[in-house]
């Protein structure tokens, strides 16, 4: 039975840091710590037992800071809750610091917002969004990828398909935060033989807020949704390897209109 921990703003279920993603669904909580709020109150919180696996010392920001990005996408971290610092700090066996620093990156990204004296609040998104997301994303990576499919060869294409593969792996696991991270690999990987860094920072960055859940929708996508969409992966890429533009075309311009 999971543990439930009562924040300012309401009950979260904890979640143990996984030695892998969604080992125990990991959670995130949003702490964009900004001037003047880093004394938020725990007054009501209830001490949260450490996890067997502790977040080694050695890049402790970097290891919080993906734990939370993993819970927030697994919907762990749900829109509209606020959590403090400090209670996360003790459920990951560290001190407040790191975990304020970690949020802090997060309120940069636009996943969370200060509150206060109290903590972060997971900001709420509606479908607008997530459909802006979609359309930006669209107009970056589709004129791109139509590009690369005249110019780069083949074999270079065959070289992408073990992480195709592991995105349909991932979708079949049923864990949107696996999915999420095996997604963002592909993509990376495709956009990253235009060689342009910009490009692939600017398009990780959207792809990234794109997997952010949405206010009042589903904690997380269902498991035939997530093979759906690791399935346009291999045929996108198989479209590819046999230079039929006319099938990349359609199939990356339905990728991104399906997204969510």
């Amino acid at each position: 039975m999971k543990q439930g921990v009562q924040g300012t703003a309401g009950t979260w279920d904890a979640a143990r840091v996984p030695a892998q993603q969604c080992a125990g669904d990991v959670t995130r909580e949003r702490d964009a710590a900004v001037p003047g709020a880093r004394g938020e109150h725990t007054h009501g919180e209830q001490p949260i037992p450490r996890p067997r696996a502790v977040v080694q010392r050695s890049s402790v920001r970097g290891q919080i800071l993906d734990a939370l990005r993993t819970s927030l996408v697994a919907g762990e971290l749900r829109p509209g809750e606020v959590y403090s610092a400090p209670v996360l700090g003790e459920r990951f066996g560290v001190s407040a610091t790191p975990v304020r620093e970690a949020m802090q990156q997060l309120a940069q990204e636009g996943a969370v917002e200060v509150v206060p004296n109290r903590g972060f609040r997971v900001v709420e998104r509606g479908a607008r969004e997530l459909a802006e997301l979609a359309e930006v994303r669209a107009l970056i990576e589709v004129p791109v990828v139509l590009r690369l499919a005249r110019t780069v060869p083949p074999e270079r294409w065959a070289e992408l398909r073990p992480l195709a593969e592991a995105t349909v792996r991932a979708a079949s696991s049923g864990c949107a935060a696996t999915y999420a991270e095996s997604d963002r690999a592909f993509h990376r990987a495709v956009l990253t033989l235009a060689g342009n860094r910009q490009l692939v920072q600017v398009a990780e960055d959207l792809h990234r807020r794109s997997q952010w859940p949405q206010a009042g929708g589903p904690v997380r996508h269902a498991r035939a949704d997530l093979v759906a969409d690791a399935a346009e992966h291999t045929e996108l890429l198989d479209a590819l390897i046999a230079c039929d533009l006319d099938v990349v075309r359609v199939l990356v311009g339905g990728h991104f209109a399906g997204a969510s």
